[in-house]
């Protein structure tokens, strides 16, 4: 069975070109806060800003007035080129990943966690640095997780919502429990349940972890192309 036969008909890649700004001038605009072409999550659910790949002047008087004097953008996967006056405080190479055929399945022994939980997905985060988690992360999609003796030890949801995609995020797992193929699970998971909802999944990673990169691949992941992750400081 093909991608397609899943989906309908595949899914225009090439809103992941800007997945942020797509999911938040669509599927999740109710969320946005906005000024001009600057839009960005509300702090407290993701600290991500972004904006029209060829940023006009406007633009990033826009993202100072809605940012502050001294703030810290975080751009979400995008590349642009800010003014010369705006320092550059993080710039790392990372990959966009998309569904080509991953073997997508349910996982029976998998929780859906809820807000009850939220507490115990920062700890796991804290202690795994899978990416930014905020307190109210959990609203933009499902999370699911596994729990041995009661304890949440792995967990993986869903982030941006580009139209016809989701994006697969948070993936981690405790270190006394990895080797077990727990957070294979929970993406395999996610994903039956996005292709469910005839959209498709997709995936970031830093360039640099190759041991992840090779794992989505291995499950049917495709490398789409390079992003950066960067963030910049507002002149102040």
């Amino acid at each position: 069975m093909t991608v397609d036969d899943h989906c309908g008909s595949r899914s225009d890649e090439r809103v992941l070109d800007n997945p942020a700004y797509a999911a938040l001038t669509g599927p999740q605009a109710h969320l946005a806060e906005r000024r001009g072409d600057v839009l960005r999550y509300p702090s407290d659910m993701s600290p991500f800003l972004t904006i029209p790949e060829h940023a006009s002047a406007q633009v990033w008087e826009d993202v100072a007035a809605l940012v502050g004097a001294g703030g810290v953008v975080p751009l979400a996967a995008i590349s642009v080129q800010p003014p010369d006056d705006w320092e550059v405080v993080m710039d790392i190479p990372g990959v966009q990943l998309v569904d080509d055929g991953v073997q997508a399945a349910p996982d029976p022994d998998a929780v859906i966690l809820t807000v009850d939980d939220v507490p115990e997905m920062l700890d796991l985060v804290a202690r795994t640095q899978p990416g930014p988690f905020r307190p109210r992360t959990i609203e933009l999609g499902t999370y699911l997780g596994h729990r041995r003796d009661g304890k949440l030890v792995a967990m993986a949801g869903e982030r941006m919502h580009p139209p016809g995609w989701t994006e697969i995020s948070a993936v981690c797992t405790d270190p006394a429990y990895r080797g077990q193929g727990l957070a294979t699970r929970l993406v395999l998971a996610l994903a039956q349940g996005i292709r469910e909802r005839g959209e498709m999944p997709f995936m970031h990673a830093a360039a640099d972890n190759t041991h992840a990169i090779g794992l989505y691949v291995s499950l049917g992941f495709r490398l789409r192309r390079q992003v950066t992750f960067a963030a910049v400081r507002v002149p102040g």
